[in-house]
C-alpha cells in the first residue's frame, strides 16, 4: 500500500465521519423541534416531518394535499368529524381549512403524536384495536393504506367501516386495487389523480362513494 492510498483512506474516513455527525446533528435538531412542539400549536404547524420509506410513507405534493383537503372539508363540513387513516399529509391542511372540525389521525408513526389528542396509534394489522368510543363517530373517512396488498386494504377497510357514522369514504391507493376497493367500500375511481412529492412507480388513484368534485 502506498502512502497516497493510506491518505485516501484517512480522508474518506474523515468525510464519512463528518457526514455521520451532520446526519446525527440534524436528527437531534428535528427530535428537539418535535418535542418542543408537543405543547405549542403554532410550532406544530411549522414542523416538517420527513417521509420514512421503511414505513412506506410517500407524502402528497402541495396540489394534491390542497385538493383532497378541500374536498374532505366540503363533504364533511367545517364542523364535521373526519377520520384520516394512514394519511398524515392531510392533517395540517384540513386543520387550517376547518379549525372547528373534529379531525383524528390514525397513524402508526408515533412522530405524529405532536398532534396531541388528535393522534391515535394505529396498526393496520390490528384493524379494530382503536378506542371503542370512536365507533360510528365520523362523517367522512379518508384512507391511504401503506401497502399495496389485499390484506392491507381489507384490514384498513374494516377500520373505516368501524369508524363511520355516515358512509362516506375517500380512498387513495394504487389503481391495481380498484376491483377490491369497489367490493370492500363501494368506491369508484375519480378523474383526479393524486400525486406525490417523490414520484412513485405505481399508478396511483383516488376513489370515492359519494358525489365528488374530484370525479
Amino acid at each position: 500500500m502506498s502512502a497516497n492510498d493510506s491518505d485516501d483512506e484517512v480522508a474518506l474516513s474523515a468525510d464519512t465521519l463528518r457526514a455521520l455527525n451532520e446526519f446525527l446533528a440534524e436528527k437531534k435538531e428535528k427530535e428537539e423541534m418535535l418535542q418542543s412542539a408537543m405543547d405549542n400549536d403554532e410550532a406544530v404547524k411549522k414542523i416538517n416531518i420527513d417521509e420514512d420509506w421503511q414505513l412506506s410513507q410517500f407524502w402528497y405534493d402541495e396540489n394534491t394535499t390542497q385538493r383532497l383537503s378541500e374536498e374532505v372539508v366540503c363533504r364533511a363540513g367545517k364542523e364535521g368529524s373526519i377520520a384520516l387513516i394512514s394519511c398524515p399529509t392531510l392533517y395540517p391542511k384540513i386543520r387550517e381549512l376547518a379549525p372547528d372540525a373534529k379531525v383524528t389521525l390514525f397513524e402508526y408513526d408515533t412522530r405524529f403524536k405532536i398532534y396531541g389528542s388528535d393522534f391515535v396509534f394505529y396498526d393496520y394489522k390490528a384493524p379494530l384495536d382503536v378506542p371503542r368510543e370512536l365507533s360510528a363517530h365520523y362523517d367522512l373517512v379518508v384512507l391511504d393504506p401503506p401497502f399495496l396488498s389485499d390484506e392491507c386494504l381489507t384490514k384498513a377497510a374494516v377500520t373505516a367501516k368501524f369508524l363511520f357514522a355516515i358512509s362516506k369514504y375517500l380512498l387513495c391507493t394504487g389503481e391495481i386495487m380498484q376491483d377490491l376497493a369497489l367490493r370492500l367500500l363501494g368506491v369508484k375511481k375519480c378523474k383526479f389523480i393524486p400525486r406525490h412529492k417523490n414520484n412513485l412507480a405505481n399508478d396511483f388513484a383516488c376513489f370515492v362513494n359519494f358525489d365528488s368534485g374530484l370525479s
